[in-house]
């Protein structure tokens, strides 16, 4: 995960949203409780558009239309337009097609619940329909879903949720803004001094604890975005298999990836999370692919080795020399 790091001159708070728990740090603290209040609002928001754990989301009112053109708000159209620009980016690896797969494997409802169940399983491969199979009118809003097509936007909607909230709130406050959700970083507005510190990690650790075991990085961000992913997070035992969140499009099961963690710096921390998963998905040689994209990286191996990009952390610190 990622894991903005305490300064003194800057004021934060955390809560959980979308599954996951929510971290806003601003410049200004007097600024700090007006700018939750905005976030919160844009989260529930989110949340009742993109959410594939909700009866009475957007994504879930897609399940029904059966091939027919249906329009849908700016939001999710918004939201579907990053998903399907990350899989024509990743080559398909990161796949919004993936909702049926995801419920095979059991992730069909909040991952806290996910954890409590024992309902077996029965793994079968299967590819995914493909992201080319959705049809999406900006123009007109409408978006064509072919029937029997689930969609999930968990591997890009947090990310894209992060930068949309930073640019909102540094536009409305005038101070440097970051939102970290679940670890997908996004910075906006003017940084403190030697730019955000940010924790990259294999485990989830509270932000005044360095973690207790597994390499860890530091790194200073002042625009875009950070994200990591990795496999040991969001996992369950499930029919006597382990399972994880991240799958592979190609099979419709938990990949397995020789990378435990992908950390991938961008000019958005939407671009950057679809970077990080798929590079999990492409397995050996994903850093020689983010190395050709010009992505500051850092790749975790599963037994601890790191393997870092060229540009990795050197151009972490001015993002807006990414593309």
């Amino acid at each position: 995960m990622s894991t903005p790091v305490k300064t003194r001159t800057t004021a934060a708070t955390e809560w959980r949203a979308l599954g996951t728990t929510v971290r806003l740090v601003v410049t200004d603290p007097a600024l700090l409780d007006s700018c939750n209040l905005l976030l919160a609002r844009h989260l529930a928001e989110v949340d009742a558009a993109c959410s594939r754990f909700r009866a009475d989301s957007e994504l879930a009112a897609l399940d029904g239309t059966a091939g027919r053109p249906v329009r849908v708000s700016p939001l999710l159209a918004e939201a579907l337009a990053v998903a399907l620009h990350a899989a024509e980016a990743t080559d398909g690896t990161v796949d919004p097609t993936v909702g049926s797969a995801m419920e095979a494997i059991g992730y069909d409802r909040d991952f806290t619940l996910v954890q409590e169940d024992d309902r077996p399983v029965r793994l079968t491969v299967r590819r995914a329909p493909g992201w080319r199979t959705v049809r999406l009118d900006r123009a007109s809003g409408a978006v064509t879903v072919p029937a029997g097509v689930r969609l999930d936007l968990g591997a890009t909607a947090k990310a894209w949720a992060a930068d949309k909230a930073a640019a909102m709130l540094a536009e409305a406050s005038g101070c440097g803004v970051l939102v970290s959700l679940g670890g997908d970083t996004a910075v906006a507005g003017e940084p403190p001094a030697g730019g955000w510190q940010i924790r990259v990690q294999d485990v989830t650790a509270p932000v005044e604890e360095t973690p207790a075991q597994g390499p860890y990085a530091t790194v200073g961000l002042r625009s875009g975005g950070l994200a990591t992913s990795g496999t040991g997070a969001r996992n369950w035992r499930r029919s006597g298999h382990d399972l994880h969140h991240i799958v592979d499009p190609r099979t419709g099961l938990p990949v397995r990836s020789p990378w435990r963690t992908v950390s991938v710096a961008a000019s958005t921390c939407a671009d950057a999370n679809a970077a990080t998963t798929a590079a999990l998905v492409k397995g050996a040689g994903a850093e020689r692919w983010l190395t050709r994209r010009g992505l500051p990286a850092r790749l975790v191996a599963q037994d601890g080795t790191v393997v870092t990009t060229p540009s990795w952390p050197t151009a972490v610190a001015d993002m807006e020399a990414v593309a």
